[in-house]
Order: structure tokens, then sequence, then C-alpha cells
């Protein structure tokens, strides 16, 4: 079966907009912990590396950020104390970002605030569907990856 491409297309709108409507409700979670959507992201994205912490490089891949920006979220985290910066142990060049007590119970804290608000926008569709909506979802960047590397290589050839 083939997809059309009106419903490929309303696909892709329906991401950008599901993306943006999601943000807008998890801003004011995180607003009501003092943080910015460009704060309180990054906190919850640094909580799911747990204790080994993130790198910056991985960190700002995960939330499609150039480096030059993530430096300044970084700074402002560090600087309200709830991140700090290590030496990474196996590499004494990079560096390793970690949240403090303080970061971890803020991310806490967010994360139980939007699981009733998760559980009601994502319980208005059949597990199944949102089950099926992740796989497909998962699988995106991988692909996207792939595409890249064709792109690329076909240019090459050209």
């Amino acid at each position: 079966m083939s997809l059309s491409d009106q419903t490929l297309s309303s696909l892709t709108a329906a991401l950008t907009l599901s993306s943006r409507v999601y943000r807008a409700a998890a801003d004011k979670v995180a607003a009501d912990y003092g943080l910015s959507q460009a704060t309180g992201l990054p906190v919850l994205v640094i909580s799911r590396f747990g204790e080994s912490g993130v790198r910056p490089g991985v960190l700002a891949e995960t939330l499609s950020l150039e480096p030059s920006s993530l430096v300044r979220v970084v700074d402002q985290l560090l600087e309200s104390g709830l991140l700090e910066r290590h030496e990474d142990p196996n590499d004494r060049r990079a560096k390793i970002l970690r949240l403090t007590g303080e970061g971890r119970k803020t991310a806490d804290l967010m994360d139980q605030a939007l699981r009733p608000f998760r559980r009601k926008l994502f319980g208005a569709f059949a597990p199944s569907d949102v089950e099926a909506c992740l796989r497909v979802l998962a699988g995106l960047p991988d692909v996207v990856a792939n595409l890249t590397l064709e792109q690329a290589a076909e240019r090459k050839s050209a």
C-alpha cells in the first residue's frame, strides 16, 4: 500500500503542529518551576541520561540545537545551580553535564507535573494507535539519517 502525497504532506504538517502544541503545554509546566522552554526541556533530557550525564554535543544533537546555542542554555543552568560540568573520566578533554541534586529534583517535579497531561493527551487514543505512532516516530531519525547519506552520495556521483 502506498500513501498519497497529500497524506504524507498532511502527516508532516501534523508533526510540526503537534510538536508546537506539546511544547507550548510543556512550557507552562516549566514556567511553574521558573524555567523557560530553553532551560526546561534540557533539564528533562539531561535527567534521562541518569547519573552518567551527557556530553554537550550529544545534548545539542538530542535537542536539535546548534552547539553555540546550547552554550547559553548550559551557562544559565550552571548559574541557577541545576547543572554541573565535569571532566569526562574517559577523555579529560571532553566535558560531561550532570544535574545537581536540585536539578534532579526539578526534573522529577516537572516530569510528575507532565504525567497527568500526557495520560489525558494520549488517553484520547487507542493504545495500539499510540504504540504504532511511537514505532513510526522512533524510526524516523534512522530513516532521515539514511536518506541524508543517500542524498550526499548521489550529489558526489553527479
